[in-house]
């Protein structure tokens, strides 16, 4: 008797399962398995690494590495050829967890959407109340308790300064889910997706007022965004790698 295949677990069915190019398309369509979507929006939407996606589909790393790949060359060829794409079928489950210490922390959709409580971590300018822009030198980070989709109270945790990746560790420990900051480099960023930290970069202004808008849904950042936001208006003062 053959083994049967073991479920992957996804957090959410898509918002759109059909796409078709404009006017009319005779060509096959493309099919994408629904665990087959949920490895692009983990790796390539929420930017987790390929072991991050295996433990949030409850897979190995080469059945998530496996899925990847399929899903690219599916979705390629319905880009290059023109062909309709259907999101449907597969062999997963939805997720069960109805606890926020029992999924995956800034990833999961109903963490996000005020179903389980959120923490959000934004680099702070005590002075000005600003979100300071050099992340792993800021001298505080303001941290935002959230349910219910608003903000419930908030604390400023001073860090001491020179932290650099040890940032992640310290949201981490404070149980911060959701980073808002402005330019973030490369480490920084590997280091707060293997913290399971979610991080919108290339945000200025009021460190409040950013926290709102990322709870309204209308918060302007900038995924590409690294190093130092001001540099080019102010000088920073130290080289950027």
């Amino acid at each position: 008797m053959a083994r049967p295949c073991k479920k992957r677990r996804i957090c959410q069915l898509p918002r759109c399962t059909a796409f078709r190019p404009q006017g009319t398309s005779e060509r096959p369509t493309v099919r994408l398995t629904l665990e087959e979507f949920e490895c692009l929006r983990l790796m390539d939407y929420e930017g987790l690494t390929q072991a991050a996606c295996a433990a949030q589909l409850g897979v190995a790393r080469t059945t998530a590495q496996a899925l990847y790949q399929s899903a690219r060359v599916r979705l390629a060829a319905a880009l290059v050829e023109g062909r309709p794409l259907v999101i449907e079928g597969g062999s997963y489950e939805l997720c069960p967890c109805t606890s926020a210490a029992s999924c995956a922390p800034a990833f999961c959709p109903k963490r996000q959407k005020g179903v389980f409580p959120m923490k959000i971590g934004i680099p702070y300018d005590e002075s000005t109340q600003q979100i300071f822009q050099h992340f792993g030198k800021t001298a505080a980070f303001k941290i935002y308790t959230v349910a219910d989709g608003a903000v419930q109270s908030s604390e400023v945790v001073t860090t001491g300064g020179q932290l650099h990746e040890g940032a992640a560790q310290l949201l981490a420990a404070h149980g911060v889910d959701t980073v808002i900051c402005g330019g973030v480099g490369g480490g920084m960023q590997m280091a707060l997706t293997q913290a399971g930290i979610r991080f919108y970069s290339g945000v200025q202004g009021a460190a409040d007022a950013a926290a709102e808008a990322l709870l309204a849904g209308n918060l302007a950042y900038d995924p590409a965004a690294r190093g130092c936001q001001h540099h080019h208006e102010h000088g920073c003062g130290h080289a950027h790698a």
